[in-house]
């Protein structure tokens, strides 16, 4: 039976995650998305890209929920002007991710794919890892970085991502049973890592038809 696949990628920084999600996408020929989201979610909601690219996979630590203590109910169109602006562009990649999704195949890049799709058929949801090492040393390559500073920037990064991903979904970041698989491209590298995802999908597709599953 053959699926439209949807393939979520979660990634630690510098694991070579979002290359790894590239080369899928375009060995599978399907669409891919990571940046690219940003620009289909302001056309979308109309919410300009500059401002959507400075709130992407942040999180503020205002609550979802603090417009309401003094304010009683709200109408939905006064809710949604009240909602902070992180929360807003949330809704709107939600909704862009969503409609994506429903459109075909594709390799989605972050953003709490795998929690806005956790219903969807056919998603295949992944995370990519790697050693600290390994990590550290595919930074200094790409940017040029000292170890020290290299380092740094992984912890703040995957800190924020995590913290994004904690506040927004229900689960937690990097947690293996938030995934179908988890890949560690220090143990298989980046071609290695791909090869297993787009085996993975086959694999997906063989159980379908053994079970005639209708997708």
């Amino acid at each position: 039976m053959k699926l439209n696949p949807i393939i979520t990628v979660g990634r630690q920084y510098g694991s070579g995650g979002r290359e790894v999600a590239k080369k899928l996408a375009q060995t599978m020929n399907i669409s891919f998305y990571d940046k690219e989201l940003l620009a289909e979610a302001s056309k979308d909601s109309g919410i300009c890209q500059e401002v959507i690219e400075t709130y992407d996979e942040k999180q503020e630590k205002r609550s979802f929920f603090s417009m309401f203590g003094a304010q009683g109910r709200m109408d939905p169109a006064n809710m949604y002007l009240e909602m902070p602006m992180n929360q807003r562009i949330f809704l709107a990649q939600f909704d862009t991710i969503r409609r994506i999704a429903d459109e075909g195949s594709c390799v989605i890049v972050g953003r709490c794919a795998d929690y806005v799709l956790r219903d969807h058929p056919n998603v295949l949801n992944v995370f990519i890892k790697a050693d600290m090492e390994n990590r550290i040393q595919r930074i200094i390559k790409l940017y040029q970085m000292d170890p020290m500073k290299a380092e740094e920037t992984i912890r703040k990064a995957d800190k924020q991502r995590a913290t994004y991903y904690n506040y927004y979904a229900t689960g937690t970041w990097g947690d293996v049973n938030n995934y179908h698989l988890c890949v560690d491209t220090g143990v298989l590298g980046v071609d290695g890592a791909v090869e297993l995802i787009r085996r993975a999908v086959e694999l997906q597709e063989e159980k379908a038809e053994d079970d005639k599953i209708e997708w």
